[in-house]
């Protein structure tokens, strides 16, 4: 369930840090495939990456899909916007809008 604290506390960090992954798992250790392929295509950018292990909390693990609005993780924000996940980054990666987006 999305709280005002928890809805707050994503408000914060989509608004201070440029790149943020809600994801299975962790940067160094994604539990599944599509957080892998969306950690491994953002990396390839260079830029600084935050990251949210939503299994970590299961309050997380909703509360971002109420937040959003979109049903599957993981859920990735770039420059304070919902982007989506990782079908939508790996088809901006083919066709350089996230190059553009990372700059």
């Amino acid at each position: 369930m999305l709280t005002d604290q928890l809805r707050q506390e994503i408000k914060n960090d989509i608004k201070n840090n440029k790149v943020v992954i809600f994801m299975k798992g962790t940067l160094e250790a994604p539990m599944c495939g599509f957080s892998g392929r969306s950690v491994q295509i953002l990396q390839s950018y260079g830029v600084p990456i935050k990251d949210h292990n939503i299994l970590a909390s299961e309050e997380l693990r909703q509360g971002i899909k109420e937040f959003t609005n979109w049903p599957t993780i993981p859920q990735i924000f770039i420059n304070g916007e919902f982007v989506g996940g990782a079908d939508i980054i790996a088809e901006m990666h083919e066709n350089g809008e996230l190059a553009q987006l990372l700059k």
